[in-house]
């Protein structure tokens, strides 16, 4: 063989072995393709089980107000707040002070008499603790901090996609 041939396959070894390396995730395993469904065999010919949507989402209140400042769900999903701020939390349904976008019922109203899962956390929530609130109606639903009304956010709640 000559020097250009043995050269071209150390070469191609090495760009072989580069991509098997870098292919496989530190356990050994190959890498993850990015989707969410699970190969499921029963004996037959293969199925897939697509895992469920999540729940909901995830917003964080930072020193710097919330975080994300909008999200979209789904009716019936769940938004969770978590407070990571150096001070309380009180979310709570547009617009400040009354609080009645999103049921009609001023805070006195849906705090003092118990009313039915107002979109108001009712009282301020310490550092480190959350609150979650399920929306049942399609819109925009424009939410503060009521500690702090200048930190404001919306969520857009969708129709369920049918399956």
């Amino acid at each position: 063989m000559n020097r250009n041939t043995i050269g071209i396959i150390i070469v191609l070894v090495i760009v072989a072995g580069g991509w098997y390396l870098f292919s496989r995730d530190s356990t050994g395993m190959p890498a993850a393709t990015g989707t969410n469904q699970m190969p499921v065999s029963d004996g037959t010919a293969p199925d897939m089980i697509v895992e469920p949507a999540p729940s909901g989402v995830t917003v964080a209140y930072t020193d710097q107000g919330f975080s994300p400042k909008s999200v979209t769900i789904e009716q019936g999903q769940t938004v969770t707040w978590v407070n990571q701020s150096s001070r309380d939390m009180w979310v709570a349904s547009g617009a400040h002070p009354t609080h009645m976008l999103y049921d009609g019922t001023s805070l006195n109203e849906h705090c003092t008499l118990n009313a039915e899962t107002p979109f108001d956390a009712c009282r301020a929530q310490s550092p480190g603790a959350s609150y979650s609130f399920t929306f049942n109606k399609e819109g925009t639903w424009k939410y503060h901090d009521h500690t702090n009304a200048s930190q404001t956010g919306a969520v857009v709640v969708t129709a369920v996609e049918p399956l």
